[in-house]
């Protein structure tokens, strides 16, 4: 099957599906859409040659040289598309490891936690910010690196506005987790950073844990309201 037919489209309204490598069973890839947005990853695959920073994409080239297709499974269709975007984030929280480039919708305030984790979330105090802090939301890379790795490689930053942070802050469900003082921020190469990956257009920083003076200022407190994480925006610079 290619697409949907035209009566099968009408019904479905929004829907949440995942995409699955059949090699090994492995979820990669949680989506949402209208229409034959389900489909389209074919067409994307065939028309973005050049794409090469998408693990999304790799992961579909991979399959299909193995002279396979990707399977996959529609979760839940006719919904409403606020619901559809609730139904896509607990997915995505559901399978770590996935290619989404994002997480789902309001991931950093409500997505999966600890019944713990939730009263410290909501008893914590906002951080009163003291510094130009850059605020990162290392949710799901923080499942796989320790904190400080994590927060340092690879982000959407520009070059000559982040050299002026002098704390970056690391968050977890919207709270501050760790604090680090970069002290060189460079493009994200392997070269600069062994051991890495290239990303093009994306941006690292080699730096420190920050004093005992300056964590206690920010640990354990809540992100400020005002400097919340979108949908799809891990970074918040909180200077001007």
């Amino acid at each position: 099957m290619e697409k949907f037919p035209p009566e099968v489209v009408n019904e479905l309204k929004n829907y949440v599906y995942r995409l699955i490598d059949p090699r090994n069973g492995e979820t990669f890839y949680v989506g949402r859409g209208k229409g034959n947005r389900l489909f389209s990853h074919l067409r994307e695959e065939l028309s973005n040659t050049d794409d090469v920073t998408s693990l999304k994409l790799k992961r579909i080239r991979e399959i299909h040289l193995a002279e396979l297709n990707v399977s996959h499974i529609v979760h839940r269709h006719g919904m409403e598309e606020s619901v559809a975007k609730e139904v896509e984030a607990t997915l995505i929280d559901a399978y770590p490891g996935l290619t989404n480039y994002v997480g789902g919708e309001n991931s950093d305030e409500r997505g999966s936690m600890h019944a713990i984790e939730i009263v410290r979330k909501y008893l914590a105090e906002p951080a009163v910010l003291q510094h130009r802090a850059l605020l990162i939301s290392v949710n799901r890379s923080a499942l796989e690196n320790q904190l400080y790795e994590a927060a340092r490689f690879a982000w959407v930053l520009d070059l000559r506005r982040v050299k002026k942070t002098e704390v970056v802050l690391a968050c977890v469900r919207g709270v501050i987790k760790g604090a680090f003082i970069p002290e060189k921020w460079m493009e994200a190469t392997s070269e600069n950073f062994p051991g890495h990956p290239d990303i093009p257009g994306r941006i690292g920083f080699v730096g420190r844990e920050a004093t005992p003076e300056i964590k206690s200022l920010y640990i354990g407190r809540r992100v400020p309201d005002k400097h919340r994480f979108g949908p799809s925006n891990p970074i918040r610079y909180t200077w001007k």
